[in-house]
């Protein structure tokens, strides 16, 4: 369903990506940033990807890789943001049977391009705070050029989430909302949710 944005890209990005405060320096006292909170899952994931011992277990590695990505996102934020309207029209149940769904399809596009792990040049350009949210920027540099990627996170429960990342000035979240919607306008809600299944279940077999 992503077919605007290059998802290899976003992983290699998530992979590698660390940056330094450089609009409100935090005190040496400070609590975990967004950062820090990128820095753990970046470590944790290479740790992984590059383990021999995971290699031939695929059912073991995205286990592994389930752990590490599932507490770095909200997908509560990010399936709020992508229905947008529609969001508020649903039931409570609903609400919860999409979070599912959407989070299942993230996570499987992620880990599947999180195992193509190669070493690629990073720049760590800054984070950015203002209040609950925060912005982490970065430069992938590759022999064909060089990617931009901006992480965004909302402080949830006193720690940091990913609730959208920007590609290029692509955003995510703004990609997916354009497409839920126009299924939903063309057709329902429950045909999104079913074509949500469908490509989960395509991407699991």
């Amino acid at each position: 369903m992503m077919n605007k944005i290059d998802f290899r890209r976003f992983a290699l990005a998530l992979i590698l990506s660390l940056a330094t405060a450089w609009w409100v320096p935090a005190p040496a006292h400070a609590a975990t940033t967004a950062t820090d909170a990128l820095k753990k899952a970046t470590d944790q994931v290479i740790d992984i990807v590059t383990n021999e011992k995971y290699k031939k277990d695929k059912k073991l590695r995205r286990s592994l890789l389930h752990d590490v990505i599932d507490p770095l996102f909200s997908y509560e934020q990010m399936s709020m943001r992508s229905l947008a309207k529609s969001w508020k029209q649903r039931t409570p149940a609903e609400k919860k049977e999409f979070v599912k769904l959407f989070s299942k399809l993230l996570e499987n596009s992620y880990a599947s391009k999180l195992e193509s792990y190669s070493k690629e040049k990073i720049n760590y350009l800054g984070e950015k705070v203002k209040g609950k949210y925060a912005m982490v920027k970065t430069e992938i540099v590759r022999p064909d050029g060089s990617i931009v990627v901006e992480y965004k996170f909302i402080k949830h429960k006193g720690g940091w989430k990913v609730y959208d990342f920007v590609i290029e000035g692509v955003s995510m979240i703004r990609n997916y909302r354009s497409q839920f919607n126009r299924i939903i306008k063309k057709s329902s809600y429950e045909a999104l949710r079913d074509k949500l299944h469908g490509k989960i279940q395509d991407i699991e077999s």
